[in-house]
């Protein structure tokens, strides 16, 4: 790992470099041949290509935009100013939410944890512009100079909107007070995990008397749901304290709030000294990168997030060989045998829960590459008269998409990810895991490469996703998705044991000064790297039976080769400001403790190493779970 590191620093453009955001590069650059192929071919209107071309035409259009300044976003800024009274202000908070702009809470739907047929509204903690709750609350000095550089941020972009200087600082404080008071009230991102903390499922009555000074009758209507009856609320505290804000808060000062928070999500669509401001805040003191990555992989980036079906359509036509779905469906079957023979032998594991368990497991949903049912854009108006204009409609587009799921029995066929996306996940409440086709590339998986490669990357990013089913998360969830407690006493003490295992050697790598990565934070996916690399090497030995043994490649033998591939998934530089970024938000543990943490466990790579006891990649305190 450190000879890849050495040969790959990270461009001025990137806060972080390694495999994903390499082979993430590449599918940029083929999608930017569909988009420019798109833009310019004259399209029947109304269709999937007229919308990729326009939308990408009018996102590239610098000379209109810069032109524009913040003329996209002047209605929306009069409304605010004409809000006078408490109702006005709630409605015109609902109508920033369908526009995409986070303000105040989060509304939407989601699964019923508990009956997972049924889609149910949800709202839950929001409205701040700092990445996560503790960014307001730490009193350490990098935290209070973040924040200082938050409230110079919020100045500078009241003044781009005209606000003079004193005014605009004396805003831009306001701003922070009521976002810290939100803030204050939140669930952590520990608590947040999990899925009985924020399962709260109320009828609307109950909820209007958490908060009797927001009136979620007209709230409902503004959205388009009137007569709603009841929802699931994720943070019961935190909707308390937004009522006692309404009213302690002038009207004056959320009226500021709201322009802050329209201001801040918008500035990146908006003319260049908006995009300079946002980019030096958000992606060079918060994320550490040098330079604004080109307007082209912008722009590439937003059409993928806007109209990422559309461009998956003709991304998988291109780009995706029918061979690519067929190995990685083997993969999975594969995997999927091995955690079953693992789960029959598991010694901490009684026959009732491991019933359960392999119950769950035979009732994997699997979906690879891209849906079997597209989405229907035909609802969306794009054109390439203002860029601003294309976003705000597609965010009010995809708003009214999921509230309008609510009531309905869910779609199963339903995808989280755009196909070209380089990532995989697995979805507790529909009991599925998925690996989009912008994944199934080197280094996860090449078709070139010597089993014990694939196995070790795509075969461990595989089980990893499995495993999610059966992590502190995902365990929780029975085989039909729904938030139930299906092991015993015993099992589940035995798990927690394991599991907390895994979360001290966590807590104890150091990213930087004091800064340790939070065990309880990135506990899923560690559990998750551990099960999968485990059930991967599993797998891979059964494909080896009654074969021939697999010769030297390059002076490493086949199980050498198998911890290579995991390793060379985990080449990664990344710099301090997005490393302290990621370990203070993020579920998701650092590259560099993702390559090494699970390996110290496994006596497998101590083996194909000759590592002793004693040697680093040797844990004293070994942690197994499956």
């Amino acid at each position: 790992m450190g000879g890849w590191m050495k040969a790959n620093p990270i461009p001025p453009q990137y806060p972080r470099w390694g495999s994903f955001t390499v082979l993430l590069d590449k599918n940029q650059q083929n999608l930017r041949t569909i988009v420019d192929a798109a833009e310019k071919t004259t399209a029947t209107a109304g269709s999937n290509e007229q919308k990729i071309g326009d939308f990408y035409a009018s996102c590239m259009d610098t000379t209109a935009i810069d032109a524009a300044g913040a003329k996209a976003i002047e209605p929306e800024l009069a409304r605010i100013a004409a809000v006078k009274s408490a109702a006005e202000l709630q409605a015109e908070a609902a109508g920033l939410q369908e526009s995409g702009i986070a303000v105040m809470f989060r509304f939407g739907s989601r699964q019923d944890a508990k009956d997972s047929s049924q889609v149910i509204a949800t709202a839950n903690q929001g409205g701040l512009g700092l990445p996560e709750r503790d960014y307001y609350l730490r009193d350490d000095e990098k935290s209070k100079k973040l924040r200082d550089d938050y409230v110079k941020h919020a100045t500078k972009l009241f003044e781009l909107l005209g606000d003079p200087a004193d005014k605009a600082a004396t805003e831009a404080a306001a701003v922070m007070a009521i976002e810290t008071s939100l803030a204050k009230a939140s669930m952590s991102n520990v608590e947040v995990r999990d899925p009985n903390k924020t399962y709260n499922r109320m009828t609307a009555e109950g909820v209007q008397k958490l908060t009797p000074d927001f009136s979620w009758k007209a709230y409902f209507t503004e959205v388009g749901q009137p007569g709603l009856k009841e929802l699931n609320v994720g943070q019961p505290n935190f909707f308390k304290a937004l009522n006692a804000q309404l009213t302690a808060v002038p009207i004056e000062d959320w009226k500021t709030y709201l322009r802050w928070r329209l201001v801040d999500v918008t500035a990146p669509g908006l003319s260049e000294p908006f995009v300079t401001e946002d980019f030096d805040f958000h992606d060079k003191d918060l994320r550490g990168a040098k330079e604004i990555l080109p307007r082209w992989k912008r722009c590439v980036q937003a059409t993928d997030r806007n109209l990422g079906e559309a461009l998956g359509q003709v991304y998988v036509e291109k780009y995706f060989p029918p061979e690519a779905k067929a190995h990685a469906l083997e993969m999975v079957h594969n995997l999927v045998a091995a955690l079953h023979d693992d789960l029959q032998t598991l010694p901490w594991m009684s026959p009732e829960t491991r019933a359960q368990a392999t119950a769950k497991l035979q009732a994997f949903g699997v979906k690879i590459g891209y849906p079997d049912k597209w989405r229907d854009y035909s609802a969306l108006k794009i054109d390439r008269t203002l860029y601003m204009q294309n976003e705000l409609r597609s965010a009010a587009f995809e708003f009214h998409r999921q509230v309008e799921k609510i009531g309905k029995p869910v779609d199963r066929t339903e995808w989280g990810m755009t196909p070209p996306t380089v990532n995989a996940y697995n979805r507790s409440s529909m009991n599925e895991i998925v690996f989009p086709a912008g994944i199934l590339q080197p280094p996860f998986y090449d078709p070139k490469a010597d089993d014990a490669v694939n196995y070790g990357g795509m075969g461990a990013v595989i089980g990893h996703e499995i495993t999610h089913g059966f992590d502190d998360q995902g365990s929780k969830f029975d085989g039909k998705g729904n938030l139930r407690d299906w092991w015993t006493a015993d099992d589940q003490k035995n798990f927690k044991e394991r599991a907390t295992c895994v979360s001290d050697q966590f807590d104890g790598y150091v990213v930087d000064g004091d800064l340790h990565e939070n065990g309880k934070l990135v506990l899923g996916e560690s559990i998750a790297d551990l099960g999968g690399l485990t059930i991967a090497y599993a797998a891979y030995e059964k494909s080896l039976e009654g074969k021939p043994r697999p010769p030297e490649k390059d002076g490493f033998t086949a199980e050498q080769r198998f911890f290579l591939g995991w390793a060379q998934v985990w080449g990664a530089n990344e710099r301090i400001e997005y490393a302290r970024l990621q370990t203070n938000t993020d579920p998701h543990p650092l590259a560099r403790f993702r390559g090494n943490g699970p390996l110290s466990n496994m006596a497998d790579f101590a083996k194909a190493f000759g590592c002793k006891k004693g040697d680093l990649m040797v844990r004293d305190k070994v942690c197994k779970i499956w």
